[in-house]
């Protein structure tokens, strides 16, 4: 099927688990889409190399379109460097050190804590690259084709009770951090895929894909969430469209 679109979740540093989803899609063409929602670093011990697959061999592999989104991750480290921000960094379960120690070329290992060398290093975002951080601010925060709208976290609720379309958004970095029930309740409209809230936060009795398995994939009426914990315990997942096929990191238990 011709102008196929392949919406891959939230990776958060597990190069492992995004070769190995990758690896599953099938043969693509100059008229498919690649569309990466966001959030390629921290947690996982391989941000660096999922960054420099997404960003330099990707291209060069396929024939595909590729469209990488900002996440709320890479926006916070973007504010870290241009105004501060400890308020990211200090928490463990943002998993910040894992990314500056896969940037120095360093073992870490969950449950290590960052010395103040390190620290100060992460408070200042100097480990980063300069191309990676110009990379990381030019990433656009949301992309629409025919199929459906594609954004890290979900759209923002107007005044009117209205969900904005990401076009109408004076300040867009809102669609990569807002997280409210509604949106995935009872937003209707055309599709959106999203990631961000990992979907065993959501309720499994409104989804309509596997309800019996809430660490997987959610899909309400109008809202794909696709974020299954990749880098945090859970498995990379990434949906074609218009199909819904699901292609998933993880092994699937024999029948």
């Amino acid at each position: 099927m011709a102008k196929r679109t392949f919406a891959v979740g939230d990776i958060h540093g597990d190069f492992d688990a995004l070769k190995t989803t990758i690896a599953k899609l099938p043969l693509l063409t100059e008229e498919d889409t690649i569309v990466f929602l966001g959030d390629y670093l921290d947690r996982g011990f391989q941000s660096r190399q999922v960054i420099d697959y997404v960003r330099v061999e990707l291209p060069k592999l396929t024939r595909a379109k590729i469209v990488a989104l900002r996440g709320n991750h890479e926006d916070g480290w973007l504010r870290v460097k241009h105004g501060g921000w400890p308020e990211f960094v200090i928490p463990i379960g943002n998993g910040c050190l894992a990314t500056m120690r896969s940037f120095d070329e360093k073992i870490f290992f969950e449950g290590d804590v960052p010395s103040v060398a390190e620290m100060k290093r992460m408070q200042d975002a100097s480990f980063f690259p300069k191309d990676v951080l110009d990379w990381m601010l030019a990433l656009p925060h949301y992309y629409e084709d025919e199929h459906a709208i594609y954004v890290h976290a979900g759209l923002v609720e107007g005044e009117d009770g209205k969900f904005r379309h990401p076009s109408e958004m004076a300040d867009p970095t809102l669609l990569l951090w807002v997280r409210t029930l509604k949106f995935f309740k009872d937003y209707r409209g055309k599709r959106v895929i999203c990631g961000h809230t990992s979907t065993d936060h959501l309720p499994p009795e409104l989804s309509m894909y596997t309800p019996e398995d809430p660490l997987d994939m959610w899909m309400g009426e109008n809202v794909l969430a696709i974020d299954t914990g990749c880098g945090k315990g859970g498995f990379l997942t990434i949906v074609e469209l218009p199909a819904l096929t699901v292609y998933e990191s993880r092994a699937k238990a024999a029948p």
